[in-house]
């Protein structure tokens, strides 16, 4: 999951640049250095059994990219080109945690 999610950080960037809130820099980079991230993390996982430090590194990149997915819930942006009703969006931002605790479980 992770590594076809970092693809597609670098195959759709406009889209997903329009997920990062506008109060911050350099949005562009942004995505491409969490495409990057995920990409790494999805290699990672697939070859071994997460680590201590890996399963601690997953978790905070899941909070830190947590404001995006408030963002795009808030503004209603359309994810993957289609336009999703308001509470899908929000009933997106529970998977962060969920993701969080099954990362934590392996």
């Amino acid at each position: 999951m992770f590594t076809i999610a970092g693809v597609l950080h670098f195959k759709d960037e406009p889209s997903f640049r329009k997920i990062v809130p506008d109060y911050l820099p350099l949005r562009k980079t942004a995505v491409l250095i969490t495409g990057v991230i995920e990409i790494i993390f999805g290699g990672l996982l697939i070859k071994q059994r997460p680590t201590t430090c890996l399963k601690r590194a997953i978790s905070a990149f899941l909070w830190a990219v947590l404001p995006a997915n408030v963002y795009m819930a808030r503004k209603n942006i359309p994810l993957g080109g289609k336009q999703l009703p308001a509470w899908l969006l929000y009933a997106r931002l529970p998977l962060q945690f969920v993701l969080i605790r099954i990362i934590h479980k392996l």
